[in-house]
């Protein structure tokens, strides 16, 4: 692992790592996830209702580092960017990639891009340039040796290459187990849960 890579912390999108498989594939409701608090939420309910949607948040807050704010706290400054929107029926609609960069580079000093049209190997081009990639894959990449029922819907933080240099490391919100939540795939295995894009970051200069 490079060492940007290893100062890059593992958080998950919902407050309690062990209850994200309960919650994510068992239907354990997150209103009883006990550690709702941590989160930032303003109750149980608001985290309930939004900490499912909330994996590019949770992206941006590992790419920030240790000194990261909450994760409602950057979904707050997220809203007041647009990059998230409501619809009048209180469906949750996002992320939307330009306002996120846009308030990644104005409220936290990152060199955020985005990348309309991302081919899996310029994410590795991108990883050799010093800068991380929240990549849009199926959630199911969390069960990398299944058949991709689909790419995109999800985000993840793209790290670095592993070892070998062929395949990427990359840390899941959604992952259920400590091998998921910090996983190394080949590139191949990659893309067949990619939609080929996403944002790259970088601190800025």
């Amino acid at each position: 692992m490079s060492c940007p890579d290893c100062l890059t912390p593992v958080h998950t999108q919902f407050a309690s790592p062990d209850l994200v498989g309960a919650i994510v594939e068992g239907g354990r409701d997150p209103v009883t996830d006990p550690a709702w608090a941590e989160s930032g939420a303003r109750s149980p309910q608001e985290y309930a209702r939004w900490a499912g949607h909330l994996c590019g948040m949770t992206c941006l807050r590992m790419a920030l580092g240790a000194d990261a704010p909450s994760l409602f706290a950057l979904r707050d400054g997220a809203l007041g960017y647009g990059a998230y929107t409501e619809d009048d029926d209180g469906v949750i609609r996002g992320l939307v990639y330009a306002p996120f960069a846009a308030y990644a580079r104005e409220k936290h000093g990152l060199d955020a891009t985005v990348h309309r049209h991302l081919a899996p190997a310029e994410i590795l081009e991108l990883l050799d340039e010093g800068r991380s990639v929240m990549a849009s894959v199926h959630y199911a990449i969390r069960h990398p040796r299944r058949p991709a029922p689909g790419r995109g819907g999800h985000l993840v933080l793209v790290t670095s290459r592993t070892a070998d240099g062929a395949g990427v490391h990359f840390h899941n919100p959604s992952g259920t187990t400590a091998a998921t939540r910090a996983a190394d795939l080949p590139l191949a295995a990659f893309e067949r849960f990619f939609a080929g894009r996403g944002v790259s970051l970088r601190a800025a200069a």
